[in-house]
This record gives C-alpha cells, sequence and structure tokens, in this order.
C-alpha cells in the first residue's frame, strides 16, 4: 500500500495546479483576504440595492410623464 501512497502523492505533487484550477478549488493564499473580499462584495451589494430604489423610482417617473404627454395628446 505504500507504494501506491508514494504514487498518489507523487500525482497530486505535480498535478496540484490542475486539480485546483478545473473544480474550482480555493487555496489557503484565496481565502486569506476573505474578510476584506466579502465586505467588499456586501458594499457591492448595497449599493446595488440603491440603485435597482433609484432605477424604479426614475423609471415610475418617467412612465407618470409619458402618460401625461399621451392624455395631452388625446
Amino acid at each position: 500500500m505504500a507504494g501506491f501512497d508514494d504514487y498518489m502523492n507523487t500525482y497530486l505533487d505535480r498535478r496540484m495546479k490542475d486539480i485546483i484550477g478545473e473544480w474550482n478549488l480555493g487555496t489557503m493564499q484565496d481565502f486569506g483576504d476573505y474578510r476584506s473580499r466579502l465586505r467588499l462584495v456586501e458594499t457591492d451589494i448595497r449599493e446595488m440595492g440603491q440603485f435597482t430604489q433609484d432605477a424604479d423610482a426614475k423609471l415610475t417617473d418617467m412612465e407618470q410623464r409619458l402618460e401625461k404627454v399621451r392624455e395631452e395628446k388625446r
């Protein structure tokens, strides 16, 4: 069994970068700053939520203005 273990260890050592890429695995380096990256993502989410609210308000205003223009045309 030791021969197989040595073979697997050697194989994994040679292929680790490829395996990480193929399986989209994270490394310790990837997770080293995950808290700061998480904070950035959370901030982006809040900003997108605010953008969505602002866009919705503007769209509603534009729809109301369009309706007024249509009524005046009649």
